[in-house]
Parts: C-alpha cells; sequence; structure tokens
C-alpha cells in the first residue's frame, strides 16, 4: 500500500528496535502487516537492548558504535526527574519498554504506532492533548466502539470529540502509554487545584467577614505576608488551595490573621450562635416557634444539638434566659428537671436558618474535603466553617454551616455518604 513502508533499520526507534515494515492488501481486501528483520534485530526486539550489548560481549568486545544504543537510556533518566514517585516511573515506561507495536490509521491514512493493548484514548493522545481532553467516544473501522476497546493491527481509528467532555479518573485504568497517562494526570491535578483554590478563597473570605474583615484589606495588609510566611505558602493561592484540600485548618490560619490581643478583644462579642437567637429572640413569631401555654417568651436554640426545621423539638425553662429549644432526644435535656420541660412546635410559615455542624468521617486522601464540600455546592449551601483531623490513615473533618430545612440536611447527608473515600457522616 503506497506511504505504508517504514524503514526502521535506516532509522531506529528511540529503544534501538529496528525493522522493515509494510502493509499490503490481502484476501477479502484486508491489510496484512509484514515485518522484516535479521536475527540479531529480532533479539533486540524480543530481549532490549541490554540483549545486543550481552551479544557483543559474547564476540569480541563492545563496538564504540553501540554507546548510541543507550541515548535511549539517558532519556529514561531524564524523564525520572520529572516524575518523584518511582513506582509511578515504572508504571508510566513499563509498556514502553517493549516493542510490540500495533500500528492503527487515522481516517486520513496516517499511521500511529502504539503499544499493543492501546485503546482508542491512548490514540486520541497520540494525536494531540486537546484531543484526548476532548475525547467522548470512537469509532474504529466504522463501528463505535467502547474507550476501553484494544485496538488491533490495520484498524482506522476515528475520534469523537467534545467540547463539554472532560478526562476522567477512570480513564487511567485502562489507558497504557505513558503519554496518555501523564496527560489525563496533569489535567485532573490541575483542575482539583482550580477547584480547592476557589473553595479555599471562599471559606477564608466568609471567615473574614464573620470578624468585619474583607479579603482585599486582608492581602493588603503586613499580616498576610506573615501569614503566608507563616505556613510556607509561597502565595496567596497556594494558601486558599491548601485550605481547600483540608491541608490547614481554617481555625489555625485564622489565629494568625487575627491577633491574640485582638481576639480577646473580640471575645466579648456574640458567637455565632448567639447572633442567630438575638435575630430571632425578638419576636416569637420570627423564631418560628409555638409554645404552648405561653406568649412573648424569649426562645433560644440549643447549642448542644442545634435543631432545625422539621426536627421534633422539646422545650425547657430556663432561669431568667426564656425557653431553650432542643431536638427531642437531646442527652442534655433528659438530664434535665423534667418539671421545667414545655412543648413547643415549629411554625408553619417558618422561614430561618439555623447553625449545624456535620461530622464526615473519611479515607486521608487528598481533596475529599473539596469532594465533600462539592455537595454542599449543588445544594445551594455555603459552609461557614471546616476543619480536618487526620490519624492512621483516616480523616475526621467537621463541617459547621446554616440550613432552615431538616429535608435539605438529610439530602446533603446522602450525598456526602454516597462519595468515594466517605466512611460516615454524623450531625453532631
Amino acid at each position: 500500500m503506497p506511504g505504508r513502508f517504514k524503514d526502521y533499520i535506516a532509522l531506529p526507534k528511540s529503544n534501538m528496535y529496528q525493522s522493515l515494515h509494510t502493509t499490503v492488501i490481502g484476501p477479502a481486501s484486508r491489510r496484512v502487516e509484514i515485518q522484516i528483520r535479521t536475527h540479531e534485530m529480532h533479539r533486540t526486539a524480543d530481549y532490549g537492548i541490554a540483549a545486543h550489548w550481552q551479544y557483543k560481549q559474547h564476540t569480541g568486545g563492545i563496538d564504540p558504535k553501540d554507546a548510541a544504543r543507550f541515548v535511549w537510556l539517558r532519556q529514561l533518566l531524564e524523564f525520572q526527574k520529572d516524575v518523584a514517585d518511582p513506582e509511578e516511573f515504572y508504571e508510566s515506561v513499563r509498556v514502553d519498554l517493549f516493542p510490540e507495536d500495533v500500528y492503527v490509521f487515522t481516517p486520513k491514512g496516517d499511521v500511529k504506532t502504539l503499544p499493543r493493548g492501546a485503546t482508542p484514548v491512548d490514540f486520541a493522545y497520540a494525536v494531540h492533548s486537546e484531543v484526548g481532553h476532548r475525547c467522548s467516544g470512537a469509532r474504529v473501522n466504522g463501528a463505535i466502539v467502547p474507550l476501553r476497546h484494544k485496538l488491533q493491527n490495520g484498524d482506522v481509528v476515528e475520534i469523537i470529540t467534545s467540547k463539554n467532555h472532560h478526562p476522567s479518573k477512570d480513564w487511567l485504568e485502562f489507558v497504557i502509554t505513558s503519554r496518555a497517562r501523564g496527560r489525563i494526570r496533569v489535567y485532573l491535578r490541575t483542575e482539583e487545584r482550580k477547584h480547592a483554590v476557589k473553595l479555599g478563597k471562599e471559606l477564608l473570605e466568609k471567615e473574614l467577614r464573620k470578624n468585619n474583615m474583607s479579603l482585599s484589606r486582608f492581602l493588603k495588609s503586613k499580616r498576610a505576608k506573615e501569614v503566608l510566611s507563616r505556613f510556607h505558602a509561597g502565595t496567596e493561592e497556594e494558601l486558599y488551595a491548601r485550605i481547600g484540600i483540608g491541608k490547614l485548618a481554617l481555625p489555625s490560619v485564622m489565629e494568625e490573621v487575627i491577633p491574640s490581643e485582638e481576639t480577646e478583644r473580640d471575645s466579648l462579642r456574640p458567637s455565632f450562635l448567639e447572633r442567630t437567637v438575638q435575630r430571632v429572640a425578638g419576636d416569637v413569631d420570627s423564631a418560628g416557634i409555638r409554645i404552648q401555654g405561653m406568649d412573648n417568651m424569649l426562645v433560644r436554640f440549643a447549642q448542644c444539638c442545634t435543631p432545625v426545621p422539621g426536627d421534633p423539638v422539646t422545650g425547657w425553662i430556663t432561669r431568667g434566659r426564656g425557653v431553650s429549644v432542643h431536638r427531642r432526644g437531646c442527652p442534655r435535656v433528659l438530664e434535665l428537671d423534667p418539671e421545667r420541660r414545655v412543648q413547643v412546635s415549629w411554625a408553619d410559615d417558618i422561614d430561618v436558618d439555623l447553625p449545624v455542624s456535620l461530622r464526615v468521617m473519611t479515607d486521608d486522601r487528598a481533596g475529599i474535603l473539596a469532594s465533600v464540600s462539592s455537595v454542599f455546592s449543588a445544594n445551594g449551601i455555603s459552609i461557614s466553617e471546616a476543619s480536618c483531623l487526620s490519624r492512621d490513615g483516616r480523616a475526621e473533618n467537621m463541617f459547621h454551616f446554616r440550613i432552615g430545612d431538616i429535608d435539605r440536611l438529610r439530602e446533603i447527608m446522602r450525598g456526602v455518604a454516597k462519595l468515594k473515600g466517605v466512611l460516615d457522616v454524623e450531625r453532631v
């Protein structure tokens, strides 16, 4: 076939593989690939360039020209500098060490050489990184095939692309070329970092607002440089990213942002829960609570169990502080004087967001905080504070936020529980 002749003897591959390749039209118009090489070339093809070196040792020494055969090994060493993890390096180049290739064609007739077992995704990245990133499907010899499909010699491969399609982590389970694996990993890490930066910035910005400070004002202050230096972050973006993926606990950052003397001075300010109580306590109707047999009573929502609209609730009359509203079954209220309990219920037209905390136990891995937070974002809930404590391969993540409906809270808990790596979700 015209244009299907490859002379790897005159121009050996980077691993010194040598052979003549051509493709002819056989019976039933089927393409047939033919490879021609010498015994010595076949030995190199089967056992690699080290076999050729050993052969020369047994036949009277090493030809100086053979030094060129080890240029490929130097290229491997250079590639290793870019990969810190030895296992990742081995996995990336393992398949490239073997010259068992397949030859496939683009719709225009161009030949692409890939390792045996390569898939349409490997082919897409061999064409161009952007083709790989936008790969949404493939046709092989005119038929739609799964992206996991293994290509054979002579296949004509057409990649279907979409602007809205992106690499999936699942692709790493079946692609085999180091180019495809490397490009996919870089893309996923870049996207994960973008999400972590966005999340970390939002969390820090909200925490600063709670302390009457804007993010722009903080970044312009001398304190910002001191905070970056304290946490060894070269830029604000790096600080956001570390907060977003849970490597930095937000309370630890805020301890550095606000000096201790300011913290002491601000300790007299109302807390997050107290501010909520102050907003609703002045008017029983606005609190959304009905108290049986009482009018115009001060209403407080218990911090020990943080009830939200829809929870079964009970009330307890405090001394001089109105009625404290607890979730029914709260251990704290069961210990209190039963004579001072009072029946309470939620008003029908309730419209108030109350503070809630969730404890999420997960595997200790990078990005889990960002994954959990995406469930909150999908449900329109803003996280006011998040923290992470890691130990023995497990992580305890705390999320504090406001919500005004028990059904939405349950939906968030179900969504978080379905995430990969999440072990337990508990309301505290």
